[in-house]
């Protein structure tokens, strides 16, 4: 896929999301284009819709539900169910994923989330969990070589809502990316992000 075309998609299929964590999706992609987690980390199969109007956009996105889960293997022995924080770190994702589609270069991160609800919860034979998001602000600092991503989101589980976060943050920040891993070099250690 061009660059150019990666703007004028709507969705992504499973195919597409796992060539983008592998940094193959692009032919001629800019230096520093983000990548998406790889699995078992990646939370997602698919994205159904992703628009963007100014700073303002939406994302839908679903993930089959596979019985033999890793999660499901240790959380909890007797008791198997997906970690909320997995369905948090989905929307982080999806929010960053959407930071990229908004043109924004550099390694993502997660910035916080000021509120998160939990009415239910994934077991091992649900079927598809979906998530919804509203992009309510889209910010690129491109003097500072970092952009950020504030959404909404609401969770669901077979068509039942299980989750509410409000104000989930992502960021793309240039420059800081450890691409030399393991071995040791001035990225090798963290603490906090100088933009």
């Amino acid at each position: 896929m061009k660059y150019q075309d990666f703007f004028k998609r709507d969705h992504f299929t499973k195919e597409e999301l796992l060539a983008h964590a592998h940094g193959t999706l692009l032919d001629d992609g800019p230096a520093e284009f983000p990548r998406i987690p790889l699995p078992p980390m990646l939370m997602v199969d698919r994205i159904t819709l992703i628009s963007q109007s100014g700073n303002r956009g939406k994302i839908i996105a679903e993930k089959d539900v596979q019985m033999d889960e890793w999660f499901f293997q240790v959380h909890f022995k007797g008791d198997p169910v997906q970690p909320g924080c997995l369905g948090v770190d989905a929307v982080w994702q999806l929010v960053g994923f959407y930071c990229c589609y908004a043109g924004a270069s550099g390694a993502g991160r997660a910035l916080g989330i000021k509120d998160v609800e939990f009415m239910g919860q994934i077991r091992p034979f649900n079927k598809l969990v979906r998530y919804e998001i509203d992009i309510r602000r889209f910010t690129n600092m491109e003097d500072r070589g970092a952009s950020m991503a504030v959404g909404n989101a609401k969770v669901f589980v077979d068509d039942e809502l299980i989750y509410v976060l409000k104000d989930a943050k992502a960021g793309l920040f240039k420059g800081i990316a450890y691409s030399d891993y393991p071995r040791r070099s001035e990225k090798s250690v963290g603490g906090i992000l100088a933009t």
